[in-house]
């Protein structure tokens, strides 16, 4: 229960975190608000996928490790 409970944490977290570059930032303060909320939302969504890519590489290796130990 407390591995769900931090996963779900960690990914809000991760989520409302401000995941623009410092360089990004500088170049969408000069133009629109909804341009830089976009870029915000693209650099999150690219973010996740490597995340999900290596839990469920982790998830099917400790799957096979107790299959075989039991």
């Amino acid at each position: 229960m407390k591995k769900y409970f931090l996963s779900i944490v960690l990914f809000l977290i991760a989520y409302i975190a401000n995941a623009q570059c410092a360089m990004c930032k500088a170049v969408v303060e000069s133009g629109d608000v909804s341009q830089a909320e976009g870029l915000n939302s693209g650099i999150l969504y690219l973010m996740v996928f490597p995340y999900l890519l290596v839990g469920a590489l982790l998830y099917f290796i400790i799957k096979n490790r107790r299959k075989k130990k039991i």
